[in-house]
């Protein structure tokens, strides 16, 4: 049987919330680009993240979508069924030594963070989410490191950023605009320092699940928010350090509330469900999210 060849796009939810207006302009876009293109629309369920998942959310993504008109191809991809590729994964960058475990809590980090602030009277950096960049006090714990990890001591993985940017030397992606243009961006996953790529709760990271899925799924267009936007940088890099294809990326304008922040399950942005409660159609849900404005026919790379 030959490699399916045609273009694949995905809406990839985290079940720990109801959909909002935000999700169901990305989950319409991939749809549509996709028939558009006469290619593959896929679900995925981004469910690593135990502590906070629930199936009732996973039931109720599945309503919503189907409300709103769309279908996918089955068996939707579940990513807590995978964690083994995952650690593979991991296990991998360990092998080459781009990854060291790191014993700090958010405590440690913040102390450490706010000496080194206060020793050098200038704001300490940080990465295009706002957190502090992490200041490297287990990196220089070496063979020590490793040794406490395999005695069983709780850690997190960490990226060992100076050598993974060596090893993979100038990194970029093709970003294809809304309009179908696309262009060169140059990847800065500097940005993101010792980034984690494996919590200690649940043992992997989304940097290192959605490249393998985007992967073992044959996704070659990755559609989704602006939040995303500097992630990609760190996607890319761990796209060659794994020897996995690029797909195309698009990331698309979010849909703002009244104080014009992004909409998120965090604000309790009001759920897809609710507006179906009150009586709004899968039309109503298009204009609301500014779809109605929006030509995605255009013809795409």
């Amino acid at each position: 049987m030959e490699p399916e060849s045609r273009p694949c796009f995905r809406f990839a939810p985290s079940p720990n919330g109801w959909l909002h207006l935000g999700h169901a302009l990305s989950a319409i876009l991939n749809f549509e680009m996709a028939r558009a293109a006469r290619g593959r629309f896929l679900l995925r369920i981004e469910d690593i993240d135990a502590t906070r998942t629930r199936e009732d959310y996973v039931e109720g993504i599945i309503a919503d979508l189907k409300w709103l008109g769309l279908s996918w191809e089955e068996p939707v991809r579940r990513q807590s069924r995978f964690m083994a590729d995952y650690l593979a994964a991991q296990e991998r960058l360990q092998a080459r030594g781009l990854l060291y475990p790191c014993f700090c809590s958010r405590t440690d980090i913040a102390r450490a963070v706010e000496a080194r602030e206060h020793e050098s009277g200038a704001p300490w950096p940080r990465d295009p989410d706002g957190a502090p960049l992490y200041p490297g006090t287990c990196r220089a714990l070496g063979s020590a490191g490793l040794a406490r990890a395999a005695a069983g001591e709780d850690c997190a993985w960490r990226l060992d950023s100076p050598r993974a940017l060596e090893a993979a030397g100038e990194i970029a992606w093709t970003e294809v605009d809304e309009q179908g243009e696309a262009h060169e961006v140059r990847a800065e996953p500097a940005a993101w320092g010792d980034v984690v790529l494996a919590r200690k709760d649940i043992g992997t990271s989304y940097h290192i699940a959605v490249v393998i899925d985007d992967a073992a799924q044959g996704v070659t267009h990755v559609v989704r928010g602006r939040d995303l936007y500097h992630a990609t940088s760190m996607h890319r890099l761990l796209q060659i350090l794994l020897d996995l294809p690029a797909p195309l990326y698009t990331h698309h304008r979010l849909v703002l509330d009244a104080n014009g922040e992004k909409l998120s399950k965090s604000l309790k942005s009001t759920a897809l469900r609710e507006l179906r409660a009150e009586g709004a159609t899968p039309d109503d849900v298009r204009e609301l999210a500014g779809l109605d404005l929006l030509d995605v026919d255009a013809e795409r790379p």
